[in-house]
């Protein structure tokens, strides 16, 4: 039977195993959400303009059928993704519950106007394709006035660039600083393991045979910490497409095959390179100095 030294030494091996599993897991996680964002940096962008429209306001003597022309036109145009007519009687009930008051009782007539609310595609959502689109709206005679939100337009493409360039550069250190973490990880594991290295030197073994189960040890903790960061950001992804639905989901499996692949990649790569080079530094040290 084992001694009880053999337990402990075995339960203190898988805990280190675990650990060291662990750590990876949750540093190629953190890089798969900024990987994740930088692969979705377009759609996010395009997700943020689309979603900031402008209202058509119409004329208080245009027919409804004539209105419902116009949006049906406009529904069809190259620059409109997506339109929605709202009849003055609609606008009053929306005002209406937003405020908490009937102002039209209060008024005796409804003053607000019919209107279409209009989303553009991202490409023409920039302050110089509005105002063409704004000129070319303004054309029709059933129409009174464009209103948005300049200000907010002008906001929004000016940070998009700075935005990206902000996640690159994070994403640049973050990378950094989890090469320095699963190397220092690594290295804390083959330390604890120094004398082994130096007793199989003393009888015989050569550096490559002393190297060889090291870095399959490596990958297999590469492998597994991977796969546990996968795990955490499918469920990630699942949670969060429910809100941004469209831009971050299962339905971009090509994007997401492609980071999954990477963060298999980097789990792999990174520790076997720190394994390597750490296993090679006790290698080459002298006895006196393993024990410093």
């Amino acid at each position: 039977m084992a001694s009880s030294k053999q337990i402990s030494s075995g339960r203190k091996l898988r805990s280190s195993y675990a650990t060291t599993t662990i750590s990876i897991a949750l540093v190629l996680f953190l890089l798969g959400i900024i990987g994740l964002l930088l692969l979705n940096a377009q759609r996010l962008s395009n997700y943020v303009k689309e979603n900031i429209g402008f209202t058509i306001l119409i004329k208080d003597n245009a027919r409804e059928a004539e209105v419902k022309r116009l949006e049906k036109l406009l529904s069809t145009s190259p620059f409109i993704k997506q339109t929605e007519y709202v009849d003055k009687d609609q606008a009053a009930e929306d005002l209406k519950e937003e405020i908490g008051e009937d102002f039209v009782d209060f008024l005796g007539y409804n003053p607000l106007l019919s209107s279409i609310d209009v989303k553009l595609f991202a490409q023409y959502a920039n302050p110089d394709s509005l105002v063409k689109v704004e000129d070319v709206i303004m054309e029709f005679p059933q129409v009174k006035e464009v209103i948005y939100q300049k200000n907010l337009i002008h906001l929004v493409h000016k940070n998009v660039r700075r935005i990206a360039l902000v996640l690159t550069a994070f994403a640049s250190m973050l990378l950094l600083i989890a090469i320095a973490l699963i190397n220092n990880t690594i290295r804390l594991s083959v330390y604890s393991k120094r004398f082994l290295i130096r007793t199989m030197q003393l009888v015989g073994a050569n550096k490559r045979f002393i190297r060889k189960p090291f870095m399959w040890s490596s990958i297999l903790h590469g492998f597994v910490g991977a796969v546990l960061a996968i795990v955490l950001l499918a469920v990630m992804i699942y949670f969060t497409s429910r809100e941004l639905a469209g831009v971050i989901g299962f339905q971009n499996m090509d994007l997401i095959i492609v980071l999954f692949g990477i963060v298999i990649a980097l789990g792999i790569f990174i520790t076997f390179i720190s394994t390597y080079f750490a296993v090679n530094k006790y290698l080459n040290l002298r006895t006196d100095d393993l024990y410093f």
